[in-house]
Formats: C-alpha cells, sequence, structure tokens
C-alpha cells in the first residue's frame, strides 16, 4: 500500500515535471509555484523514498530544489519554553527549541540509540598513538577507565578486512584532485579508505600513510567521566580557543560562517560535559556512577552559560540537518558487515531516521546552510576556517587520554563530515559509492556522523532531564520539558546569545 501511495505522488511529480518542461513560457509566479510545491516536505519526502525503491525510477524524478529557511507552515509541537529558557526557533532553524526536545526524545533519539549498536556503526577506526606537536604529554588520566580497548583482528567485520586489504591505487585514485572514478567493487557500497580521516575531506588534515590505525569498539569504551581533569584538560581546551578565528567572534559585523564554526565547536565541547557529568564516578571506593548535580548546575546549569547550552541544541540540528541532506545517499547504501539480518536492519532504521515523517513535519529544515558563504571574500574565510579546523584536530592529539582522544578525534570527524555535506558543490543524490560527479561519503565518515549526531541527542536529553532533577520536580515538571527555567528563574535569554 505504501509503494503504491508513492508511485501515485511520483506520477504526479513525473506530470509536474512534464508541464514545466513543456510550457517553459509559464508565467514565474506559476513556475515558482511548481516548484514550492516539488519542495514540500511530504512531496521531497516522497522522492528520496521513490529513489530508494527504485533508483532507475527515481532517476526519472525531478530534482527537489533546495528549500530555504522559511517558517511558514512549520507546525510546532509544543509551545512551551524549553531547557534554559530558551524559547522561539533556534537561531538560523525552522525549529523551536521545545520542538527539538520533543522530536529528539520521543523519536529522534530512540532510532539513533539502536543505529549506533548495530555493527556497522560500533566500529571506529582511528590513530591514536600520534605524538603532541604543542607539548610534552604529560596529562595521562588517573582511571583505569581511561585506557582504551581495541578490537581483536577477527571482530572486525571480514568485508571491510577484505576491502582494506585491496592496494590503495586499486579502489581510488588518490593523486587528481579532479578525477573521482571509483572501481566497480567499490561503488555498491560506502568506500573505504586505509585512511581515518574519509576521502577527500577539506575539513581534515591530510593523513601520513604509514601510520598504524585502530579499530575501537565504541560500546566497550562508552563515553563518561575518566579522571581526565585539572589543568591538562583545561590546556587543550585553552589552546582551541584562543585559535585567531574565535577571537572577537561575538563582535557586530563578524560573519556568520565565524560564529557557526564557533558554535559548532562549543556546542561539541557541551555534549562531552553534559556526558561526564551524566555519568561520573561519584564514590570511588564504592564504584558508584551517577550524575553529579553540583558539576552539571557549574558548567552547563546556570544563566552565565546558557549559550553553552544553546550552542549545543544548535550543534544537534546543524549535523542533523547534514544528515537529512545527504538522505539519498545514506538510504541507498548497503551497510556489509557480512551479517545479512544485521545489515538488513540498519538499513532499515536508517531509512526510518532519514525519513522520518514527525521530523519532517515539526523540524523540516533543522538549519538553513544555504545564507552562508555569500560574501565577496568568502573562500578566504573558508581557507581560513578549514586551517583552524585542521589545527583543532593537531590539538587533540595532545590529549592525554586515550577514551578522551578517540571520542574527541571521532566527533571533530563527525563535524567535519557535517562540514563537507552541507558546503561541498557535489550533488548529495548520487549513489552510495560516489558516481563521478556526486558526493563520496567514505565509512568511517558515517560511522563518525552518526555516532556524533547520537552523542548529541544524548547531550540535549542530559540537559533536560538533569534540568527536571536540579528543579526539584523529578518527571513532574509542568512543561514536560526541561526545568532549567527554575533554576535560572526564567531569566530571558541575553540578545547577544541569540544573536551569536
Amino acid at each position: 500500500m505504501k509503494l503504491l501511495r508513492t508511485l501515485s505522488v511520483a506520477v504526479l511529480l513525473l506530470a509536474l515535471t512534464v508541464a514545466i518542461l513543456q510550457q517553459r513560457g509559464l508565467p514565474e509566479p506559476a513556475r515558482a509555484q511548481l516548484q514550492a510545491a516539488l519542495a514540500a516536505p511530504p512531496i521531497a519526502a516522497a522522492i528520496a523514498r521513490l529513489r530508494a525503491i527504485s533508483p532507475q525510477l527515481g532517476s526519472l524524478l525531478p530534482a527537489v530544489p533546495e528549500a530555504g529557511c522559511n517558517c511558514e507552515g512549520v507546525t510546532s509541537a509544543v509551545s512551551e519554553e524549553a531547557a534554559c529558557n530558551l524559547a522561539g526557533n533556534v537561531t538560523d532553524c525552522c525549529c523551536t527549541y521545545a520542538a527539538v526536545e520533543h522530536i529528539n526524545r520521543d523519536e529522534l533519539l530512540p532510532l539513533l540509540d539502536d543505529i549506533v549498536k548495530t555493527p556497522f556503526f560500533r566500529y571506529f577506526k582511528v590513530d591514536l598513538y600520534c605524538e603532541c606537536p604543542l607539548w610534552p604529554d604529560d596529562g595521562m588520566c588517573s582511571l583505569r577507565d581511561c585506557s582504551v580497548c581495541e578490537c581483536e583482528e577477527q571482530e572486525i567485520p571480514e568485508p571491510w578486512r577484505k576491502a582494506e586489504a585491496v592496494e590503495a591505487c586499486d579502489s581510488v585514485q588518490h593523486e587528481s584532485e579532479v578525477d573521482r572514478t571509483l572501481s566497480p567493487h567499490v561503488k555498491a557500497s560506502l568506500l573505504s579508505v586505509r585512511d581515518w580521516r574519509g576521502y577527500k575531506n577539506p575539513w581534515m588534515p591530510e593523513g601520513d600513510d604509514k601510520v598504524e590505525y585502530a579499530y575501537i569498539n565504541l560500546l566497550r569504551n562508552s563515553e563518561r567521566y575518566t579522571g581526565y581533569k585539572g589543568e591538562h584538560a583545561a590546556r587543550v581546551w585553552g589552546a582551541i580557543y584562543s585559535q585567531d578565528i574565535f577571537k572577537d567572534v561575538h563582535a557586530p559585523g563578524t560573519p556568520p560562517e565565524q560564529r557557526v564554526f564557533y558554535r559548532l565547536i562549543s556546542g561539541m565541547h557541551s555534549s562531552i560535559t553534559a556526558h561526564v557529568v551524566n555519568d561520573y564516578l561519584i564514590d570511588e571506593a564504592t564504584m558508584t556512577w551517577g550524575p553529579n548535580l553540583e558539576m552539571f548546575k557549574w558548567r552547563l546549569g546556570n544563566p552565565a552559560v546558557k549559550d553553552r547550552v544553546e550552542n549545543l541544541y544548535f550543534s544537534y540540528l546543524f549535523v542533523l540537518r547534514a544528515a537529512m541532506k545527504a538522505a539519498p545517499i545514506l538510504a541507498a547504501a548497503d551497510y556489509d558487515t557480512g551479517n545479512p539480518a544485521e545489515d538488513a536492519r540498519t538499513r532499515d532504521l536508517m531509512r526510518k531516521l532519514v525519513h522520518n515523517e514527525q521530523l519532517q513535519r515539526s523540524c523540516p529544515i533543522p538549519f538553513d546552510e544555504g545564507r552562508l558563504w555569500k560574501g565577496d571574500h568568502s573562500e578566504q574565510l573558508k581557507s581560513q576556517l578549514q586551517t583552524t579546523f585542521h589545527n583543532i584536530t593537531r590539538i587533540m592529539d595532545c590529549v592525554g587520554c586515550e577514551k578522551c582522544k578517540m571520542w574527541a578525534k571521532l566527533q571533530l570527524l563527525g563535524i567535519a563530515t557535517s562540514l563537507k555535506i552541507l558546503f561541498s558543490a557535489e550533488d548529495c543524490g548520487g549513489r552510495p559509492g560516489g558516481d563521478a560527479g556526486g558526493l563520496v561519503l567514505e565509512r568511517n565518515e558515517v560511522i563518525s556522523l552518526f555516532n556524533l549526531l547520537e552523542r548529541l541527542a544524548a547531550g540535549v536529553e542530559v540537559v533536560r532531564t538533569l534540568s527536571l532533577q536540579l528543579s526539584g520536580n523529578g518527571n513532574t515538571h509542568p512543561g514536560g520539558l526541561g526545568a532549567i527555567q527554575d533554576v535560572t528563574k526564567s531569566k530571558p535569554l541575553q540578545q547577544n546569545l541569540r544573536e551569536s
């Protein structure tokens, strides 16, 4: 029945396309109305579903126009204020703070939690044995929980081992920045390369072919408090925020791209903080773990740091937008780990996420990337931001805690993948392996993207639940959402924070 409904929509779309082609003399208003009809979330979702079901028929369908950030017709899930007394739409997005909490709690987080537990998404390839280029590596944390348990070779999915046994020159022509030809054996699935940093991602620094990489089972190395803190951790974050591009980032006239970049890093930092305070070693003698409400209040739950929570929401929506934009690739990908039943389940979960109808109704455009890179010096600024991101990834080599370093590298690669998807000139509508002219996503990029998205989604939920605990209202808060407004005495969000 669903297939018939989708085909019916396809027939309508084809008819609209024929009308556009045959009547090029249509007045501009009429042509704009047709384009708007194609961009409507239900129609756009139907096109994406049909392309996933039948690439041959999908190729005949019209391209979906890029939607602008127009909030008309967007139905908000709720009208209450959300965490940290943040009300209204998240800046640059057609999604309210309260809607984020509802759609995250009820729809997306459960799906993401299932996705990252699948065999495909639980293994991350990374280099942990790199030297710090800035200072001696003297900041190792004190707990055994800081170390990382690497995968044994037989634990790594067999198709991955076989793919990486192929010489790099047989699978990808690295010598040319223009030639994007792929051998037939990699076109049917997400690209696999030896480097952990992904494939031709300008936001990641170039790797060293001689570096040894390890596979990490993320389920056995959860993100939590490790004992890595104090001056060593502060030195790392201090080096990140002291980058020249972050100076005067809140000043009037600062390019929006620069503020977006800062907010992504700040939002990732807030997410890491949320997970540390939520899974904290309360008593080392009895090995009692649980939320540290005092630290939460200090780091995320008071009026002076409300911008940190706002940036967490922003980062979540930014990465979610990247996942939605790459939906044609992700829905059609072959998540091959050699386990057909699990791989089929992974594909089903992914399609449920990227084609989520509730998300399309309440938050169809999580972030509006179309307004960026419009200035006269956009290319120069982009190059500066990319150089800064390269510096930040190298600073993370100085983290003196294996597990912290691993999660930091995963989340930075996830951000870099989001930037690659949203700001690439290449089309997201191609095959997973990246036909000529289309966007190419590598396996480790997709793994990092969705583990980052899950971490951000879980961070939003941590803020909500710990806010309830901190307010003393438990789960009976009348708003049913975040309760930081009780802690902050419902003080309004400062205007400069909304604009930053």
